[in-house]
């Protein structure tokens, strides 16, 4: 009761006049609410400066101008890969990440949005349709409004290897119906993986199946789901001088993924229908709450909101941030609030819970370096990590307990088992919100569960930045969150959150 105490009643400090919904108990809540205000200050002010001048239809990159083609109905016109960057987007950008992927064709539309494809679907329209700028390119075309400005995807360099992001998923038995459930295929006497990643990546499926000299290109599906993969050993290997590649065997198949997005779930609106019911996603900060945004927007089709306005996310395509987060037309809000008025403002919530000590390396990484990078060694080793842990750890705790005491309808997902096994807790999290979705929808975002905010580059050397001191503290308010869940009858903590 006594730590109960201190995490509920810390003092408020530093609070400064304002108008009242930038008044918060917590400072890193008042900033992520002063950021968005000032995020939208700007915004108005830019807009009234703005003067765009005559948009040029040439370009000064190496990219070929195939035409302007119309983008109306729900089929794209290029199927492959999509991106967003909804403030730096240029023709190079688009056209460089379609050629890393493999495909002949990049195409731009709304002056931030990138499509790929091997193929284009659809028709000629006007040149000048067409007439929106990039984003991060002035007097630069990047089609319009749904209008696609298609460009040829330049050969890569020869000191560049193709398809280089192909990735190896596993061995596994065929298919009852191997033809029925793959039926774009491919025999040849000499089958490589290169091979059949060229005809399938060409013919812009997302998987690679190869059974010895047969090559096959799908989707994973309720036929084929991709959950029961077996021994290596069971599809043999092909082995020379420069490469070792499984091949597959009489029962068994080998299944590589393409460059090549599954387009299945990559469609998202706004909810057609203004819902009176208001939604929570809540979490922690670093507790995987824009990673479970991807997963739900995939999901569900519908895009999801925020409490805040964050722009990095906003120009990579989560088009809800911007998005006024009482409007009714996003599936869910992300918030990290907490406290009994602005919890009650929701009629439900999804509580992402993740392990503590994760948690706020996670959160340390980003206040150090954004979203997809890692704090450096200095700053670990700097008086500002203990100050850090110190302030948020309680706050860890307090976050979760406030949304089990004062939200009506929870449902509490942890972190970690989305890590371990997604298609579950997709289900449960597709189910709350009330969405009717297909099991092949739910199968694509697995198959693509990462998107674009996946942390990259150098790892961070394994080490322990947590003091004795920090663990016995945190490790109470383990103790404390997970006696909470028991006695509200919901999911307890996993495992490997107890006190190490």
């Amino acid at each position: 009761m006594a730590v109960s105490m201190r995490v509920w009643e810390e003092p408020v400090l530093n609070r400064k006049f304002g108008p009242r919904w930038l008044i918060t108990g917590h400072p890193e809540i008042g900033h992520l609410r002063q950021r968005w205000f000032n995020s939208f200050v700007k915004e108005q002010e830019s807009r009234q400066r703005l003067e765009i001048g005559t948009v040029k239809r040439t370009i000064g990159s190496k990219a070929t101008h195939i035409g302007c083609f119309r983008d109306e109905s729900k089929e794209k016109a290029l199927k492959g890969a999509v991106l967003y960057d909804f403030r730096k987007m240029t023709v190079s950008q688009c056209q460089d990440s379609c050629a890393e992927r493999g495909y002949l064709y990049a195409g731009l539309e709304y002056g931030a949005e990138c499509y790929c494809g091997n193929r284009v679907t659809s028709t000629n329209a006007r040149q000048e349709d067409c007439n929106m700028e990039c984003k991060g390119e002035k007097h630069t075309v990047c089609g319009g409004v749904n209008r696609l400005s298609v460009y040829k995807v330049e050969d890569l360099r020869p000191s560049n290897k193709r398809y280089r992001n192909v990735l190896y998923r596993g061995c596994f038995k065929i298919p009852r119906n191997l033809t029925a459930t793959f039926p774009v295929y491919s025999i040849q006497s000499n089958m490589t993986v290169a091979k059949c990643t060229e005809f399938c990546t060409k013919k812009e499926f997302p998987l690679v199946v190869i059974r010895r000299t047969e090559c096959y290109c799908g989707f994973a599906t309720t036929h084929f789901t991709l959950h029961d993969m077996v021994n290596d050993q069971l599809c043999g290997k092909l082995s020379s001088d420069t490469t070792t590649e499984f091949l597959g065997g009489e029962n068994y198949c080998v299944i590589y993924q393409t460059p090549v997005q599954d387009t299945r779930c990559t469609d998202r609106k706004f909810l057609p229908t203004k819902t009176k019911v208001m939604v929570a996603l809540s979490s922690f900060p670093g507790a995987g709450n824009t990673w479970a945004r991807h997963l739900i927007e995939h999901a569900t089709g519908f895009y999801t909101g925020s409490y805040y306005f964050d722009g990095t996310l906003y120009n990579k395509g989560f088009k809800g941030e911007k998005d006024y987060w009482k409007s009714g037309r996003t599936i869910c809000i992300k918030t990290h609030e907490s406290g009994k008025r602005e919890i009650e403002t929701f009629n439900a919530a999804i509580l992402l819970v993740r392990n503590p000590y994760k948690a706020l390396m996670a959160e340390f990484n980003r206040k150090r370096a954004g979203h997809l990078g890692y704090a450096s060694e200095r700053h670990w080793k700097s008086k500002e990590w203990p100050e850090f842990v110190n302030t948020y750890a309680s706050w860890w705790a307090s976050h979760t307990l406030d949304w089990l005491k004062y939200c009506n309808r929870v449902l509490v997902v942890h972190y970690e088992d989305m890590k371990r096994n997604l298609l579950p807790q997709l289900k449960r999290m597709v189910e709350f919100l009330n969405i009717t979705v297909s099991e092949d929808r739910l199968l694509c975002v697995e198959t693509q569960k990462d998107g674009n905010f996946k942390r990259s580059g150098l790892r961070q050397k394994d080490f322990d930045p947590f003091t004795p001191e920090m663990k016995s503290v945190i490790n109470s308010y383990i103790e404390m969150m997970d006696e909470a869940l028991k006695m509200k009858n919901l999911t307890r903590l996993p495992k490997e959150y107890l006190p190490r």
